[in-house]
């Protein structure tokens, strides 16, 4: 959950770097806050966030994760043997 201490909102707050997953979550539920705040909130509203949040863990996903993985079944080899079939 994004409660961190003051000192790091602080900190995060006046532009350094974020520094672990706590702070990450921390600074993306200020900015949906802030995007609720400044919007009736609503079912639609909401709704859209969500929304928005799955298409950025899929592009997330498909263009780093993705990539990252593909590269280490290169260095280390395939634990799937099964996906020879498909080649």
């Amino acid at each position: 959950m994004p409660y961190i201490q003051q000192e790091h909102r602080d900190r995060l707050s006046a532009g350094y770097p974020i520094r672990n997953s706590g702070e990450l979550n921390y600074v993306i539920s200020k900015l949906i806050d802030q995007y609720i705040t400044e919007n009736e909130m609503n079912y639609e509203l909401l709704n859209s966030i969500i929304g928005v949040l799955e298409c950025c863990k899929s592009e997330i996903y498909r263009r780093i994760i993705t990539v990252y993985e593909e590269n280490k079944i290169d260095i280390n080899g395939d634990v799937f043997e099964c996906v020879k079939n498909f080649e």
